[in-house]
């Protein structure tokens, strides 16, 4: 994200794991006869992995008798299947790799691997082919990397200047590539560049968003070659029966979540006259087994001003995975609008409860949701929900926006963050910080810049970890807001704004408790790890000379390493 006075004119212009392989076979011996297909299909996968120890010799001989099906054992949880059965066994909510945007369908991006010590770069490779700057700007946000447990890095890749873009497989450790998957995916009109997010799934598939609102599965992410097949939301054969009226109508505009299962959750945009009469914008869900529900923003807000799911905004689940959550906004295509967070069924999409987003301290004013930012909705271990929007009207809070802070029934809200544009926090248990002394079992960890050249702009950027549950008066605002616990400031100076520092380019900073830090990228061109302990950065990694953009993520692969993106770029970083 660039500067203050830039930002408004974009504005308004296994870690050792055991890995049993039930080779290719649903059917198999077990004490002797064959197994039928009807009673596999009711074996749970700990009873699969236990027959699987007793007939390993039996496996190999029977190999070809049916589909693929692998079971991953990670710590003693079951976290993944290869190739769908015919009826999915249910699996438990784990998630390993970094398989969606913010780790998990919560969004909490608390890494499941301890990071290296990063002090180099240990390979890069392009995201962008062709880069569009705004003078000394790159306002282009970027699919976050995925990684899968068996340490293949899934990048995506724009290809072109306005379009074109693929998925590139590559070797965690070495940056090799392993195998590249065009997507036919077309950008929903925007201002600044949106980006395109695809997920792995709980069957080890990369769901891709495809043409015309279609979603690409490609599978065997660890080896050269793998099978692709393409399902629609609104029915496979509508699609193959008109493609190009499809492909010319809908798009697939935030990035995709996936829950324990292997069902999909993602928001869809509607323009011009689709070939299905009456499809409006709205959110989708895709079954493990293909099957599409879908509804349209107005009709699962009870608004007739709700047109679409903000561009970039990933849907979350909440803990038990029962209820989606996803915002509505009021804007058709590109812009601003104001909108309802919704709390849906997570399998009917039927509304259970709604709040209408309001600005923290003008409580009259509806919030304002920026198709320019990757906000998205953030679960905490509590079933509480942050959400970061842009005040009302623009440039009250120095261009900082508010984390908004609800329960989970979306029945109260609670107390805000004092910055929330283009941000999706992180969650930090509370004891990954020593000096942290109150009640709450996790705290937040959030951007916290304040923007130079805006009304009371200081230029004094900040990242902070905040308490969600105390509040103070925050100076800049005079509103309550959460407790500040840590705060840092930006390292370097900005020679734009005379006794300012370049301001923190991160959104969904990767969180690794095992360390209590995070990894956190700047404008600077510097990744550091901020030490909770200390409260310092340290480790720092030049990657490269600087650049105002899109904020971006950071991630944390199998191997300990840490991956981020800067000026177009995607680092791998380690020692």
């Amino acid at each position: 994200m660039p500067c203050a006075s830039a930002k408004c004119h974009g504005l308004i212009a296994l870690q050792r794991r055991l890995r049993f392989r039930i080779s290719e076979c649903c059917k198999f011996l077990f004490d002797g006869p064959f197994m039928s297909v009807e009673l596999f299909r009711r074996i749970t996968p700990w009873k699969a992995i236990k027959m699987a120890s007793n007939t390993t010799s039996m496996l190999s001989t029977h190999r070809l008798l049916f589909a693929p099906l692998a079971i991953y054992l990670v710590a003693g949880q079951i976290i993944g299947q290869v190739a769908l059965p015919v009826t999915p066994v249910a699996i438990a909510p784990r998630f390993v790799g970094w398989p969606m945007y913010g780790c998990n369908p919560q969004h909490s991006a608390q890494s499941p691997y301890v990071t290296q010590t990063m002090n180099r770069v240990l390979w890069q490779t392009p995201v962008d082919l062709a880069p569009q700057y705004s003078g000394t700007l790159l306002l282009t946000h970027y699919g976050s990397p995925l990684a899968t447990a068996g340490g293949t890095l899934i990048v995506t890749v724009k290809t072109g200047a306005s379009s074109g873009f693929q998925l590139e497989g590559r070797n965690i450790k070495n940056g090799d590539l392993i195998w590249t998957q065009p997507t036919g995916w077309t950008a929903p009109p925007h201002n600044w560049f949106p980006s395109m997010g695809s997920c792995i799934t709980a069957w080890n598939e990369v769901a891709i968003p495809g043409p015309g609102g279609t979603v690409l599965f490609r599978s065997k992410l660890d080896s050269p070659v793998g099978t692709v097949r393409t399902v629609a939301f609104y029915g496979t054969a509508a699609y193959n029966a008109n493609p190009a009226g499809f492909n010319s109508s809908v798009i697939i505009n935030t990035p995709i979540i996936c829950d324990s299962r292997g069902n999909l959750f993602f928001g869809y945009l509607v323009t011009g006259t689709p070939p299905i009469v009456g499809l409006q914008s709205g959110i989708a869900r895709l079954s493990v087994t293909g099957v599409g529900t879908y509804v349209s923003a107005s009709t699962a807000s009870g608004s007739t001003t709700a047109r679409k799911i903000p561009t970039n905004c990933a849907p979350a689940l909440s803990l038990d995975e029962a209820s989606l959550y996803v915002p509505t906004t009021t804007n058709a295509t590109s812009g601003s609008g104001s909108g309802y967070m919704l709390k849906l069924n997570s399998t009917t999409l039927v509304q259970q409860a709604r709040i209408l987003m309001k600005d923290a301290r003008n409580t009259a004013n509806n919030a304002a949701l920026f198709d320019d930012g990757t906000a998205s909705p953030l679960i905490g271990p509590d079933g509480d929900l942050y959400y970061g929007v842009l005040e009302s009207p623009f440039g009250s809070n120095n261009s900082r926006g508010w984390l908004l802070h609800y329960n989970g029934a979306l029945t109260l809200t609670k107390i805000p963050g004092a910055f929330g544009w283009d941000d999706t926090p992180s969650i930090v248990p509370a004891s990954a910080v020593p000096s942290y002394h109150g009640t709450s079992a996790y705290l937040i960890m959030s951007k916290y810049n304040n923007y130079g050249g805006t009304a009371t702009g200081t230029g004094l950027n900040k990242i902070a970890v905040l308490d969600p549950s105390a509040g103070f008066t925050e100076p800049v605002s005079g509103v309550t807001c959460m407790n500040e616990i840590l705060t840092v400031l930006g390292p370097t100076p900005d020679p734009s704004f005379p006794g300012g520092f370049r301001e923190w380019c991160i959104n969904s900073a990767a969180i690794d408790v095992t360390r209590r830090s995070a990894i956190v990228n700047c404008e600077d061109g510097i990744c550091y790890r901020w030490d909770f302990v200390t409260n310092t950065l340290v480790e720092p990694v030049v990657l490269t000379a600087g650049i105002g953009e899109a904020y971006t993520m950071t991630i944390v692969g199998p191997l300990g390493i840490s991956f981020a993106i800067n000026n177009a770029t995607l680092f791998a970083l380690g020692n």
